[in-house]
This record gives structure tokens, sequence and C-alpha cells, in this order.
């Protein structure tokens, strides 16, 4: 059983091809790494992954169904999503954008859209990433930091079935990176049935759990499958056109220069 599955996928942007010929399936249950340089892709086949942005030929199925014909806001509460670029403008609390997850809303709907389960739920998800006090943090004053644990909240709070995680540690210190890292292995081995897909440019930051790795390079797929064939020096190097030795210790990846 397929959770997602993108089929000769292009993506056009006026004269330019952003991705070109993109074909790879993630089964229900996979925890998926996407790498790459910077301006490979990575972001436009996250946003057709999330249901923001459409193929300009091919097909995107998510969770079964197929983008185009199935109805957005159902699918988008669906799945989970941490992007730095969350396009919010607003001075929301820090539990108010996790609360906007419920309604996969970027702003706060109005009295009577959340109830006080999911208030509930999501001021614990808060509290658990570190922000003490989720009602007082404004998100005009923010860290980046703190934002990324806003989002991580957001994205958690519907206990979706899909977890999209684009660069979700930017911005987090060392030890605050870990927890998070900690964090969603944890949700990964505990949930059998959740798949997640995460974009990451530090392979440290990836979680033991990772199950299967694509490269992406110049809007195409360099290479798609289980993480042990995928991430090794060789293919990583020619990915970024550079010399790199990969080293695995205890289920977690570091990278540097040969």
């Amino acid at each position: 059983m397929y959770a997602l599955q993108i089929n000769q996928v292009s993506v056009r942007r006026a004269s330019q091809m952003i991705l070109e010929d993109v074909t790879f399936d993630v089964g229900v249950g996979q925890h998926w790494a996407m790498i790459g340089p910077n301006g490979a892709g990575k972001t436009t086949i996250m946003n057709l992954l999330a249901a923001t942005t459409f193929p300009t030929t091919g097909t995107v199925h998510v969770l079964g169904d197929q983008l185009g014909r199935v109805d957005l806001r159902d699918l988008r509460r669906r799945i989970g999503h941490v992007t730095p670029r969350h396009p919010l403008s607003s001075n929301l609390s820090a539990l108010d954008v996790a609360l906007t997850g419920e309604t996969a809303t970027v702003e706060l709907l109005g009295p009577g859209a959340y109830s006080d389960e999911i208030r509930h739920r999501a001021e614990m998800l808060c509290k658990e990433f570190g922000l003490d006090d989720p009602a007082a943090a404004r998100w005009l004053t923010m860290s980046q930091g703190e934002r990324g644990k806003a989002l991580i909240a957001r994205a958690l709070v519907t206990d979706p079935p899909l977890v999209l995680l684009d660069e979700p540690s930017t911005g987090l210190d060392l030890a605050t990176r870990e927890q998070m890292v900690r964090t969603i292995g944890e949700m990964q081995e505990t949930r059998p049935e959740l798949t997640t897909v995460t974009v990451t440019h530090h392979l440290e930051e990836l979680p033991a759990t990772t199950s299967h790795a694509v490269l992406v390079k110049a809007g195409r797929v360099m290479a798609a499958g289980p993480v042990e064939e995928v991430l090794t020096s060789a293919s990583v190097s020619e990915c970024y056109a550079y010399p790199l030795t990969l080293e695995r210790r205890r289920g977690r990846w570091s990278a540097f220069a040969a």
C-alpha cells in the first residue's frame, strides 16, 4: 500500500522546467529523507506532496487521492506540513499557530472552530517542544527556532497519517535539534502506519528510523530506494558534485569532505 505515488511528474513555471519526469512511490509506514543541493527541486516536490502545488504533467496521489480529483481542504487536514516558509503575517501566539493545524489554515478561525480537546493537545505539543508559555509567545517576536517549534506542533496536532518535514530544524540550537530528532524518531517507532518525508541539507538531522531516501538533482530524481542503498558516499558526492564521505553510527549519519 502506498501513501504517496508520484508518476512522471513535471512542473514548469513560464519557460523554466522546475521538475522533469519525477517518479517514485512511498509506502505506508516508511520514513523518507529527501536530499539534494539548493535549487534541485526539493521544495517543489514537497509542495506537491502537501497538495499546495499541482503538476504540469503527470499524476500525484497523496493518501490514496489524486491531486485535481479530491477535496483539498479535507486532504490537507490529513497532512502535517512543517516549512520554514510558513506564510503567516499576523501576530498569532504559538498556541494559536499550533491550533491552525486542526483547520489546515494559515490564520486562526473564529470562536467554536477548536474544541477543548484540540486546544489541550496543541498546548501539550508546544510544551513538549520547549515552548513553556505558548499562549504568550508571539509569532512576530519569536526567534526562528521558536517558530520552528510552533510549526512542528501545528503539523502534529491532528495526529495525521502523513507528516512532511521541510528543513524542520532551521534555527534550532543543538540541544533542541536533538530533542526534535528524538521526538520524531519516537513518533515513527510508536506509530507503524505513520509516513514521513524529511528534507534536510544536514544528514545528522535524520533520525535512525529513516528507512528510505531520494536524491534530487537539477529537477530529476537521481536515486530512490532503501536508505542503505541510496545514502552512500559515492551517490551523495555525485548528487552534490563534490567529494563527500558518509559515516553512520548508531543509526545516525554524518558527512564531511573526502
